[in-house]
C-alpha cells in the first residue's frame, strides 16, 4: 500500500509534528531526531485484541501508551505490521514501520487503525 500524503488542516500546517515526509532511509533519525530501533521487532505475530477492533478511530490517549515500544498494528484495510511510534497527535501517529528488512519512517491517520497492541 502506498502511503497517502498527510492532509493539511486550516493554516497549511501538516498533522505530522515534524513537517517531514515519511519514508526516510533506514536507521536515519526521524525529522524530530527520533531514532529508529537498532534491532528488528519480535519474530511473532500477536493475536488481534478483539475488544479493540471497531469502526471508530483509535483514541490518541490509548496508543500514546505505546510510544517508544514495539507495537503491532492492524489496519482497517487488512494490512498488519510492527510499528515503533515516536509521536501521537490528535489525528495521527508517526514513527518507524518494519518492512521486513529495516525500519522506515512512517505516519498514519488514527482512523485507519483497526487495532493495536504494544510490548
Amino acid at each position: 500500500m502506498a502511503f497517502m500524503p498527510p492532509r493539511r488542516p486550516p493554516g497549511g500546517r501538516s498533522f505530522f509534528p515534524f513537517g517531514g515526509p515519511p519514508g526516510l532511509p533506514p536507521v536515519t533519525p526521524g525529522p524530530s531526531g527520533a531514532q529508529a530501533p537498532t534491532s528488528p521487532p519480535p519474530q511473532f505475530i500477536p493475536a488481534m485484541p478483539q475488544a479493540q477492533a471497531g469502526v471508530f478511530a483509535v483514541d490518541p490517549g490509548a496508543i500514546s501508551r505505546c510510544l517508544f515500544r514495539n507495537t503491532y498494528v492492524w489496519l482497517n484495510n487488512g494490512q498488519q505490521f510492527w510499528f515503533f511510534p515516536v509521536f501521537v497527535g490528535r489525528d495521527s501517529v508517526a514513527g518507524f514501520r518494519w518492512n521486513g528488512f529495516f525500519w522506515m519512517y512512517f505516519g498514519i491517520d488514527l482512523r485507519q487503525i483497526a487495532s493495536f497492541t504494544c510490548f
